[in-house]
């Protein structure tokens, strides 16, 4: 029984049956919204107060690519393959910046497990977030210049199934760091709101941060002279 419902039954019936069953309901909502803000302020802290560590990883892949290969694409065509190399760069990106932070990513993810609403739409969101976190944990960068050199040899007709094989995994899996979703602020204590407010301002420079970061994807993608 969702709290609404419990707000609408009447007052004769909630104190005989209804009452005890909602009131656990809301109880358990709000203890696991709690647990979750704690949780997703835990990793944007994390992934905020390694900003630089995150820049030096990228920073690492565009000096790679600029050493390694070079104008490895040129020539070549703006089509599907393109795009899907595309996404390999933002893939190699994304995680040589979550390889920085493995370990609170996967505290983030089994802390988010157990949690549970009565609201099944919080949880599909909820979950389906932290998996996709999960995801990008388990993913190795990819090997960026081999790929591109694989596609040139082929005259650019074929793409390396290493490179097929990382997009099929990354790209429904990208997703930015922290998740605040519209629907957990009914169950939010009202004790943690000074944490949801310093939670968007963490997010808010971890996006400052990736919006920055383009420009490294368009410093790799001139270098191989690739077309997006």
């Amino acid at each position: 029984m969702t709290i609404r419902t419990c707000l609408t039954v009447p007052l004769a019936l909630a104190a005989l049956a209804a009452g005890p069953s909602c009131a656990l309901a809301s109880s358990s909502d709000t203890a696991n919204a709690h647990a979750y803000l704690e949780a997703n302020y835990r990793l944007m802290q994390y992934a905020d107060s390694h900003i630089p560590q995150g820049g030096a990883a990228i920073a690492r892949v565009v000096h790679q690519v600029r050493g390694e290969c070079p104008k490895a694409a040129a020539e070549s065509p703006q089509d599907t393959d393109s795009e899907q190399l595309s996404n390999e760069v933002i893939g190699a990106i994304v995680t040589s910046v979550v390889k920085a932070g493995l370990g609170e990513a996967r505290s983030f993810v089994r802390s988010v497990a157990p949690l549970h609403w009565s609201n099944r739409g919080l949880n599909r969101t909820i979950h389906t977030y932290a998996a996709k976190v999960k995801v990008l944990t388990t993913l190795a960068e990819p090997h960026l210049c081999a790929d591109v050199k694989a596609w040139a040899a082929s005259g650019f007709k074929t793409l390396p199934a290493s490179t097929v094989a990382f997009d099929k995994r990354f790209v429904p899996a990208w997703v930015g760091a922290g998740e605040l979703p519209d629907s957990l602020k009914p169950y939010e204590p009202a004790s943690d709101r000074s944490l949801v407010r310093q939670t968007v301002r963490l997010e808010e420079k971890w996006e400052d941060f990736e919006a920055r970061e383009v420009e490294s994807w368009g410093a790799i993608m001139d270098a191989m002279v690739l077309q997006p």
